[in-house]
């Protein structure tokens, strides 16, 4: 299934456009609220996070050379169904693009395998479309491990959240903040690294207060890219937000790092074998 070229409208604060319906709205509001995977996150130090959504060429290429030179790694959340494709703003990358991430030391996410608007989904459906990307991301990968999820759009509904549990360690959305304290693992949260909607000041009084709360900071964005879409940024402000993080001495790890950095570390009765996620 291809994504519609008329994109649903988002706004990285995680509400939406009037075109979303109220039930889609309500859906999101419980899911913002009502913690489904309550966990103390705690890391030793801050941690940043750079994420990319969708896997265009110019992310996976220019965007991984980039967090390569600087020593860190991001996570790219990934719809199986698109890989290759032109969508309206970019090219997806293609499979060997993709190995290349994994090779490379790069997180490989799961987004639905068509870019399905969650909300929209009921349990059944949302399993089988996580079983069909694990599928298709293992057709490219073999044996890759899936242990991240990103909302498609950002949007998502307890149900989901509750599901998505028993499928991946965590789940992130696009409501921003810092990720400290009693969280929700099953909707991290994350903030826009957009060029229409920060820039180098904005990131660096998150990383500020990162630092100064001991925190986990997301990052999420698209493409990467000189005219990027509304969705991306360029190159010089990805580079911004890598030195920032140097200057400060935080490190920039994968979703999947960042989540083993930051939790506690189990108790010697919490490490009894627990079952294996089906997406593993």
């Amino acid at each position: 299934m291809r994504r519609s070229s008329a994109m649903l409208s988002v706004l990285p604060d995680g509400t939406v456009e009037p075109v979303a319906s109220v039930r889609t709205r309500l859906q999101q509001r419980l899911a913002r609220h009502l913690r489904t995977a309550p966990a103390l996150v705690a890391p030793d130090m801050p941690l940043v996070s750079f994420t990319f959504d969708d896997a265009p060429t110019c992310a996976c290429t220019t965007g991984a050379a980039m967090l390569d030179d600087h020593g860190a790694k991001g996570t790219y959340y990934i719809s199986g169904g698109l890989i290759g494709q032109r969508d309206r703003y970019w090219t997806v990358a293609d499979d060997a693009e993709i190995a290349a991430l994994h090779t490379n030391g790069h997180e490989i996410g799961s987004h639905t395998y068509g870019h399905a608007f969650v909300p929209g989904l009921d349990r059944a459906a949302l399993v089988a479309e996580s079983r069909r990307n694990r599928d298709r991301l293992r057709a490219t990968v073999p044996g890759l491990p899936l242990e991240s999820f990103a909302f498609p759009y950002g949007f998502g509904s307890v149900t989901a959240k509750r599901t998505l549990a028993g499928l991946y360690r965590s789940s992130r959305g696009i409501v921003p903040g810092l990720n400290v304290g009693r969280t929700d693992l099953q909707f991290l949260r994350a903030n826009p690294l957009m060029e229409v909607w920060t820039d180098p000041a904005r990131i660096a009084g998150l990383m500020d207060a990162a630092l100064a709360r001991r925190a986990w900071l997301i990052f999420y964005g698209h493409d990467v890219v000189d005219r990027p879409s509304p969705y991306g940024c360029t190159p010089g402000l990805l580079s911004a937000a890598l030195r920032l993080a140097g200057d400060r001495g935080i490190p920039c790890v994968t979703v999947a790092e960042g989540l083993r950095r930051a939790l506690p570390a189990p108790s010697p009765a919490d490490r009894s074998p627990r079952p294996t996620h089906p997406t593993r």
